[in-house]
């Protein structure tokens, strides 16, 4: 999988067009034995051709907008798009008018050069981790495709037009993980941003307190590049510290619990792996993650009220048109009072503070990014218990993040061959560029023992 700087180069240098870049990336989306019938909802063939020759032209008058031109990136249909209905991965705002503006991360994208190729399926309303849509179907993780095995979710499109060369980049929401189960699920790197930051705008909303915008694609300066666009955030150069520079938490209480055997493996051989490097990695409980966890005023008190004040009147239209898993799920949030909601909101304050306190000192606190490998899709379609078990294991370290109001990386750690697994590099609120230098020093680290592994 070529990064983004190695497309820019190509498309500079002349060895590929945009046209081409996109042609072959429409194809593979078009393929009647692939999974683009599944992964996009809308492809925008003639926009995205007409883009990428206008992208073309461009370079061929000696100007650049961005080294992003010309590059084919898929965005979630989450994200408002002059003209066209913003679905949400559902059918029951299938007659709702079309956007009057492109959403402001829409438009940077535009400005930037970059060739927007469709709007990917994801689950209904962002509302699960797991990937599952029964209104366009879900398209299958890349990896051991003959069982079939889930994406990962909400961004579920946004990863599988990655992982299948569908588009270079993807850009995705994550309001409990949904940017970076999926990149985890399926071998990719994904970002989770400060939510602030990052204009929303235009996004449907789930959750007011925990939505964030991020990017899924091929390693941590691609996502560092996509997210300097769509935060605006320009100037600085990332640097990449030493490993021996590294001060890295690493959580031994909830976070490790009920890891499956590959999970815990990759895990454990990516932190030898760091200490190798001259990583110090201090490991040791931390109080509030079990206070955390036991609290009641977690992420679901502020999802599922927040979630339905949006809903409430479409629930009370078209209901029979959700998927029944979704609506359920939205359902509960009547059931949360305004009293329970405002404690809710107070005790994450206050909660975050002592996490702030716990994590200053480090560079990042490191765990494993999703609990387990992406399960078979079809247990899960027949069993709703089964369902459930693997939603809250697949969201629960990833949501802790976004309840700190924090930023993270997920970067693959799996063995060459093996079923992906992510490591997950984090941080506290605004320490945005900082993580995802950290991420580099790492990725280095990892993709040099990855490279010995093939070699040998």
């Amino acid at each position: 999988m070529e990064t983004l700087a190695q497309l820019t180069d190509d498309l500079r240098c002349k060895r590929v067009s945009s046209e081409a870049l996109t042609e072959a990336a429409l194809e593979r989306a078009k393929r009647a034995d692939g999974e683009g019938a599944r992964t996009y909802i809308a492809l925008h063939e003639e926009g995205a051709l007409a883009a990428a020759r206008g992208a073309d032209a461009l370079r061929r008058a000696g100007i650049e907008l961005s080294p992003l031109m010309g590059i084919p990136i898929s965005v979630k249909d989450l994200f408002d798009i002059a003209g066209e209905t913003t679905r949400a991965g559902s059918v029951v705002l299938s007659n709702a008018s079309p956007a009057q503006h492109d959403a402001p991360i829409v438009s940077r994208l535009r400005s930037a050069g970059a060739v927007i190729t469709g709007r990917t399926n994801m689950v209904e309303f962002a509302y699960s981790g797991l990937g599952l849509n029964p209104h366009y179907g879900t398209p299958l993780n890349p990896w051991d495709r003959t069982t079939g095995r889930i994406p990962g979710g909400s961004s579920s499109g946004a990863a599988v037009s990655v992982s299948d060369g569908m588009c270079a980049a993807a850009i995705g929401t994550d309001t409990g993980g949904s940017v970076r189960i999926p990149a985890a699920l399926c071998g990719l790197t994904g970002f989770k941003p400060t939510a602030r930051r990052i204009d929303r705008a235009g996004t449907l909303p789930l959750s007011s307190s925990l939505d964030s915008i991020g990017p899924l694609a091929a390693s941590v300066d691609c996502c560092a590049q996509l997210d300097a666009l769509l935060a605006q955030h320009y100037g600085d150069e990332l640097p990449c510290p030493p490993p021996e520079a590294l001060r890295l938490l690493v959580p031994s209480n909830v976070v490790l619990d009920d890891l499956d055997a590959d999970v815990a493996h990759a895990f454990q051989t990516s932190l030898e792996r760091l200490a190798r490097a001259g990583a110090v990695l201090v490991e040791a409980p931390l109080a509030a993650l079990d206070e955390w966890a036991q609290a009641r005023h977690g992420a679901a008190a502020l999802v599922a009220p927040e979630a339905y004040a949006w809903h409430r009147e479409l629930l009370a239209e078209q209901e029979s048109g959700y998927d029944p898993r979704v609506a359920r799920r939205l359902l509960r949030g009547a059931g949360v009072s305004a009293a329970d909601y405002i404690e809710a909101i107070a005790f994450r304050a206050g909660w975050i503070r002592r996490m702030e306190q716990r994590l200053a000192g480090f560079d990042a606190m490191i765990l494993p990014t999703v609990a387990i490998i992406a399960p078979a899709l079809a247990p899960l379609l027949e069993s709703d218990e089964l369902y459930q078990l693997a939603n809250n294991l697949v969201l629960r370290n990833t949501s802790l993040i976004n309840y700190l109001d924090g930023c993270a990386l997920t970067l693959p750690c799996h063995a060459p061959g093996s079923a992906p697994v992510g490591l997950m590099i984090a941080g506290a609120a605004l320490t945005d560029r900082s993580i995802l230098a950290v991420g580099r020093s790492i990725e280095a680290v990892l993709d040099e023992t990855r490279r010995s592994e093939l070699a040998s």
